[in-house]
């Protein structure tokens, strides 16, 4: 299977950060921050309004992991990113995120 630039892959998300890991590295030398993200709202599908809750796991990388460490837990955010598997052995979907900000509350 081919893979393409043209798919898409958007995940835009505002979660509260429900559980934030120690900050990390690769073998590569590269941080990595692991977070949990629950998001709580009300969404509209075929013309019926439902409550929709979810939790997900997520992955922040590079220098961004290491300025945001010690800071999530706790804390709502708006994320953008991408949906990958875990690894090459585990499907489990994580949201990479390429960009957070908190939400001012």
């Amino acid at each position: 299977m081919a893979v393409t630039d043209s798919l898409q892959n958007r995940i835009e998300l505002t979660a509260t950060v429900e559980r934030e890991d120690s900050l990390r590295c690769t073998p590569a030398g590269l941080p990595v921050l692991e977070m949990w993200l629950r998001h709580q709202s009300r969404q509209s599908a075929a013309n019926l309004e439902r409550d929709v809750v979810c939790e997900i796991q997520a992955v922040l990388l590079g220098e961004g992991a290491r300025k945001m460490a010690g800071k999530m837990a706790g804390n709502v955010v708006h994320c953008t990113g991408f949906l990958s598997q875990r690894s090459l052995r585990n499907p489990r979907l994580v949201l990479h995120i390429e960009h957070v900000e908190f939400v001012k509350g």
